[in-house]
């Protein structure tokens, strides 16, 4: 199964759902960033928006990918699939992540409206609410989108495909881990916070054991948001902790 993550719009959390929701439940997937920097990605090939020829050739060579497409190469990126007829095709599903903010949901309906035009069928285009604030509901906090989609289907939407503003997302970017590995984590953070010689070190394992709390609580909402996306039988969720630590 091959997924393109896509959106017009930047910080709507590509990269976050591209690397945490769908890659540890698509067994054998490989990730492509699609990216103007030429930083390597850890865990696959990087490519920029121009390079669609060199991206629909590494495709028809692998089963599964998850393709993460940076908002600076989106056009050019679209532009080259008009291009080579039919190319879309090549991608099982487009998931478009979007955040209640005005601009994005506005981007949001455009990139809808592009990859329709490219021949992307509703069942195949699907989006993914994402930063929903507690207390909200996505109805409230994407009317504008969702009223759009009401006269004009042209995309899949289920509000259970929804994440909510989550702490954990910011502390990721500074560590190297994935989040099933914090979930998987066996430390007893608490056993080592009691022996800790000093304050700064307590005050860092407590972090640690802060992430690791983060970890456990939101892995139930991200399989419920991956099953609302319907991907098929390919996929699965991730392997979780024998038990969970202190």
């Amino acid at each position: 199964m091959k997924v393109a993550v896509i959106n017009f719009s930047g910080n709507v959390g590509k990269t976050t759902i591209a690397r945490h929701l769908l890659l540890p439940r698509m067994p054998g997937a490989e990730l492509v960033s699609i990216e103007s920097s030429n930083a390597g990605s850890e865990r696959g090939p990087t490519l920029r928006g121009r390079q669609f020829a060199e991206l629909q050739e590494y495709l028809q060579t692998i089963n599964s990918a998850v393709v993460d497409i940076g908002a600076s190469n989106i056009e050019d990126l679209l532009d080259l699939m008009q291009q080579y007829s039919g190319s879309h095709n090549d991608f099982d599903f487009f998931i478009v992540p979007t955040v209640p903010a005005v601009k994005q949901q506005q981007d949001t309906i455009a990139t809808l409206v592009d990859l329709a035009q490219l021949g992307v069928i509703p069942s195949r285009l699907k989006i993914l609410f994402n930063m929903v604030q507690r207390g909200t509901t996505v109805e409230q906090a994407f009317y504008l989108l969702l009223a759009f989609l009401a006269e004009q289907p042209i995309a899949t939407s289920d509000t259970a495909c929804r994440l909510r503003e989550n702490e954990i997302y910011a502390r990721l970017r500074r560590t190297k881990l994935s989040m099933s590995e914090l979930a998987a984590d066996q430390t007893d953070y608490k056993a080592l916070i009691a022996k800790a010689p000093d304050s700064p070190t307590k005050i860092d394992l407590a972090q640690q054991l802060a992430t690791q709390r983060l970890a456990l609580g939101v892995l139930p909402e991200l399989d419920s948001c991956f099953a609302a996306l319907h991907l098929g039988a390919q996929s699965s969720p991730p392997r979780r902790a024998t038990k969970q630590a202190s």
